[in-house]
């Protein structure tokens, strides 16, 4: 048998019984219900990540940029996640004992700069389009209603001062970006998006 390339060490256990009563630790070392809001939104933008680790590995050669770009994305929702778990406040309303890290605003426009660059190259939209365009492509489109749910978890965090508004702000303009990825992938391959009509569909036209 070949050997791992990497074997966690032997003081690191991956379970601890910690959460085995339904509560579980934020960063700030408060224990919340597993129940509580922080962690469903953490759950969402975990699965977020997951979504988008499929759509990767489904990407093709004609598109590694955009493979790197879901990387880039994954990283940052490991950011969002750090930020989620270090709430404002604790549930009884103290200050908690740490303040959250900071989440780069230049991060949403990255993903706008992301998004112009590839909508240069797409034909323009006259209908509604059907989750299609190949495999990469209906992966981004599942992942970005996962997207859509992960921000609407964050943002009861964010009306409660809970969370700061710029963690619903990246998610928000990531739906858009994962869209347009979505678009683009289909374009890059060669795949066949497909158009909402009264009765039927049809091919979306490329220029």
């Amino acid at each position: 048998a070949q050997p791992l390339l990497f074997a966690p060490s032997r003081s690191v256990r991956i379970y601890t019984r910690g959460g085995d009563k339904g509560r579980s630790s934020l960063y700030t070392g408060e224990r919340r219900p597993k129940s509580d809001v922080v962690f469903c939104a953490l759950g969402d933008t975990d699965e977020l990540s997951a979504a988008l680790g499929v759509a990767s590995e489904f990407c093709s050669p004609h598109t590694p940029r955009l493979q790197s770009q879901i990387e880039w994305t994954q990283c940052r929702l490991l950011d969002v996640g750090s930020v989620l778990a270090t709430p404002l406040s604790a549930a009884d309303g103290t200050e908690p004992p740490r303040a959250p890290p900071v989440f780069d605003e230049a991060e949403i426009a990255r993903l706008e700069e992301w998004i112009d660059e590839m909508e240069a190259e797409l034909p323009p939209l006259s209908n509604f389009i059907l989750y299609s365009g190949g495999k990469c492509s209906t992966m981004l489109h599942l992942a970005r209603t996962v997207c859509r749910r992960a921000e609407r978890s964050v943002t009861p965090l964010v009306l409660a001062e809970e969370s700061p508004a710029v963690a619903a702000r990246y998610l928000n303009r990531l739906s858009d970006f994962l869209f347009v990825a979505a678009r683009f992938a289909a374009l890059k391959e060669g795949k066949v998006e497909k158009a909402y009509r009264h009765g039927g569909i049809f091919e979306v036209r490329r220029l």
